[in-house]
């Protein structure tokens, strides 16, 4: 999803709404990745999340040199899945998380590699699109990040509890709730009818809760394992959060990540 903007020559990331005024920039680069976070300036995820220390251990951010900030998954000390749009339009990433000491940490992958059936113009061509993409990194992340597991559900009935976990915004439209790993719990809806391709989620109390900006690549999470990977997100109106949040499957693709990420069958 759409909101930053990513300075490689400097080595640092300019966390601003790309809408807003350039005038911003500095203030954000101070905040969100230079400076600490202060209680006066907290960021926030996901749209009326709650923090959880524990779903935090299996995430870790994404960024490019292209704008995109989003979610990873962490499923080894070395494999982080993501959704293939967030990293399809750069040439450079980075892994990037806080050391204990609140220092910004940011790695450069070994390798990015995109799901074979994604298509970015899917939406406009109305065709499926499999938005997934595996990172590669040369070291192993710290040992405060811990893998989590894969589910092998295809997919799950109406009104299931579903939990929705993400670096992205707290508040649509404001950059600097962005940056602390937030948790929601959703349920699965059908609009469309059944789908093998790709889970549909709702705030069940209708309070606005969801994914947002920022959020693509983070976990969708049922029975303690990953059923999808966060792929897009919509709200009320003009709003792009809150409403909806739709998710890869994750059993159809198995074969590929584990091929990918070098796991045994």
């Amino acid at each position: 999803m759409k909101s930053f903007l990513y300075d490689l020559c400097a080595m640092r990331f300019v966390c601003v709404d790309v809408r807003l005024a350039r005038a911003h920039i500095a203030k954000f680069i101070f905040t969100v990745v230079l400076g600490a976070f202060s209680g006066a300036m907290p960021a926030y995820a996901v749209i009326k999340g709650s923090p959880d220390p524990t779903l935090e251990r299996h995430a870790v951010m994404v960024l490019d040199n292209r704008g995109n900030v989003c979610s990873g998954i962490v499923l080894s000390p070395t494999i982080v899945l993501t959704a293939a749009h967030c990293i399809a339009s750069a040439t450079a990433w980075r892994v990037h998380w806080r050391a204990p000491d609140n220092t910004p940490v940011l790695v450069e992958p070994l390798s990015v590699k995109i799901h074979p059936g994604y298509d970015a113009k899917a939406i406009v061509k109305r065709t499926r699109s499999v938005d997934l993409a595996i990172v590669s990194l040369k070291d192993s992340l710290p040992d405060s990040f811990t893998p989590i597991s894969l589910s092998d559900a295809e997919t799950l009935p109406p009104g299931e509890p579903v939990t929705v976990g993400g670096y992205g915004l707290s508040e649509e439209k404001k950059p600097k709730a962005l940056g602390k790993f937030l948790t929601a719990t959703l349920s699965v809806i059908e609009p469309y009818g059944p789908s093998k391709a790709v889970l549909w989620l709702a705030d069940p109390s209708a309070s606005g809760a969801g994914g947002c900006h920022g959020d693509s690549g983070g976990p969708l999470i049922a029975a303690g394992a990953v059923i999808a990977v966060v792929a897009w997100t919509t709200g009320e109106g003009k709003s792009e959060c809150g409403t909806y949040t739709q998710g890869t499957l994750i059993a159809p693709h198995r074969d590929w990540i584990n091929k990918t990420a070098g796991f045994a069958p």
